[in-house]
């Protein structure tokens, strides 16, 4: 990671450590964060979507970006990056929540977060929806930095990311739906 932005991630971790952190704020967001943990929360949220045939195409959608993210970040960008996470480097720096994962960059429960959420948003039925998908993302990327595993270059990252993998997930199911249902019916033989 370049100088300026490791010196910038640096201050504004523990800006939001010392000025955001509170006793109210604590347990729900190490609660979030955690179950973030393997892109659990959006993979039931994926999985609830297939069960209604409304929902059907977004839940297949999320959880293809979602598979898409996986592969791009946890086995190709972090380990080749393998940026320390910000209690490895910042003096006297605490983490809120335990991490295995020694690498930080990206952030993958972001990636997990907003490759859902943009597939939702690229093929969910209503708007109640994709703005709750949404949101969802910006707080669960917002967790990450919260309980301080991640610095805000991670996040941006996982974000951005997450966002192309929903893309490029919404798009391939969109292109295998039509395929499927354009399908002419078979003649009987």
């Amino acid at each position: 990671m370049p100088e300026f932005i490791q010196q910038l991630d640096e201050r504004a971790l523990v800006w939001i450590a010392q000025n955001i952190r509170c006793a109210l704020l604590d347990p729900f967001m190490k609660l979030y964060t955690q179950l973030g943990n393997t892109g659990m929360l959006f993979i039931v949220l994926g999985i609830v979507l297939l069960c209604f045939r409304q929902t059907r195409k977004a839940g297949v959608s999320a959880l293809c970006a979602m598979l898409i993210g996986l592969v791009v970040v946890n086995f190709t960008v972090k380990p080749l990056v393998a940026r320390a996470r910000p209690w490895l480097v910042i003096e006297n720096f605490m983490n809120l929540v335990p991490e295995g994962d020694p690498n930080s960059f990206p952030s993958g429960h972001t990636n997990a977060a907003f490759a859902f959420a943009v597939a939702v948003c690229m093929s969910a039925p209503k708007k109640w929806m994709k703005v709750t998908a949404v949101c969802m993302a910006v707080v669960m990327g917002l967790s990450r930095l919260y309980v301080g595993v991640h610095f805000p270059s991670d996040v941006l990252a996982g974000a951005v990311i997450g966002s192309l993998c929903g893309l490029l997930g919404a798009w391939a199911v969109r292109k295998a739906w039509e395929r499927i249902h354009a399908a002419p019916p078979r003649a009987p033989e």
